[in-house]
């Protein structure tokens, strides 16, 4: 049997040209399809195999766009006999084995592996690969308990070096890189529920950073443009990049204080928009904090039904019961937008090398 024994990345990137990035491809595990140009298949034939992983990978949950290229699904091809059938027409049967791998890319570890014995026959030898391919069934219990292996041990990977992962998102935002923090903790997936727990509560710091530091940024310009200019037109132009300021931002009080002062300073006939424009940023920040108390009350909620349910899992509900878990989701949300945006804004091709069989 053929193995893959190296694994390298050369441009370690997160998204596919042909799939769109969603909210919810974060929070699971993700196979990127990955045939090296190498392998010894016609083209239609290398085409089917591509579109048989893919199957594999999305008909088992652990398909969609590729926001993480670290972990793959890759295969190779070993012809075992090869027979020319008398004709008319001639034909040709070929015996095959087809070995997929998942692998993680950066480590260049393999994490499993399984090999399907397959056979075709065709006109030729391409449409012999290609009857021999499409015997392939994603359903296949071989290829189930080859994809569960896999993600045993990613959920392991992310087990072991949660602290890490968190150590380098760290890094990033000690750099101000908060986009890349955000996008780097939310590719944790949720069933490795330890690591992302302990993301999440990363996530919410880090968060809170990013949108502490964007209002000092935007303050400073509001204040500025104020400055230049103390009429209704100079009040509007500060208004519209005060509006810009996430209502959970840190500065709440120097931004109030702000707006007052910009009130006072206006002629009563200049107030009316103005005004409008303070009442607005209100509303918005009372709509968030509104958000916030309705999650906190349906966590409680939650947490007292939880208590009088069965003890029969009593170890994750003591876990899931201390937090507040509609709190969590509505935080989460934030937080995916974010690493949406991040993973569109990566470079739109992977490349991996290197891939050595034997």
């Amino acid at each position: 049997m053929k193995n893959i024994i190296a694994l390298l990345i050369l441009s370690f990137v997160a998204v596919s040209t042909n799939a769109q990035v969603k909210l919810d491809d974060f929070g699971r595990i993700i196979l990127n399809t990955y045939l090296p140009e190498s392998i010894s298949l016609p083209t239609e034939a290398k085409n089917l195999l591509v579109t048989k992983m893919d199957q594999i990978t999305s008909s088992n949950g652990m398909g969609g766009s590729q926001v993480n290229a670290r972990f793959i699904i890759t295969a190779n091809i070993n012809v075992g006999t090869k027979d020319i059938i008398a004709g008319p027409p001639q034909m040709i049967a070929q015996n095959i084995e087809v070995t997929f791998f998942v692998g993680d890319a950066l480590t260049n570890t393999i994490f499993s592996n399984v090999t399907l014995s397959l056979k075709g026959v065709g006109t030729n030898e391409n449409k012999s690969f290609i009857a021999a391919l499409k015997m392939i069934n994603p359903k296949n219990k071989e290829v189930q308990a080859f994809l569960e292996e896999a993600k045993t041990k990613i959920i392991s990977y992310y087990s072991t070096n949660c602290d890490f992962i968190i150590k380098d998102a760290q890094t990033l935002v000690n750099q101000e890189k908060y986009d890349e923090a955000i996008y780097q903790l939310s590719l944790v997936p949720d069933v490795c529920q330890d690591c992302y727990f302990k993301c999440l509560d990363t996530l919410t710091s880090v968060y809170q950073q990013k949108i502490d530091a964007d209002c000092e940024m935007k303050f400073k310009e509001a204040k500025l443009t104020w400055g230049a200019s103390q009429n209704p037109a100079g009040a509007e132009k500060a208004g519209d990049i005060l509006e810009l300021i996430n209502p959970m931002a840190s500065c709440q009080t120097e931004i109030s204080a702000f707006m007052n002062s910009i009130d006072a300073k206006l002629k009563a006939d200049e107030k009316a928009r103005w005004q409008f424009k303070m009442k607005q940023y209100s509303d918005k920040i009372a709509m968030q904090k509104e958000q916030v108390r309705v999650a906190e009350e349906k966590g409680k909620r939650d947490d007292t039904y939880r208590e009088n349910q069965s003890k029969r899992d009593a170890v994750s509900q003591e876990k899931q019961s201390a937090r507040n878990l509609e709190l969590d989701k509505l935080r989460v949300r934030s937080f995916r937008e974010i690493a949406v945006e991040q993973a569109r804004n990566q470079p739109k091709s992977v490349t991996y090398n290197n891939i050595i069989w034997r």
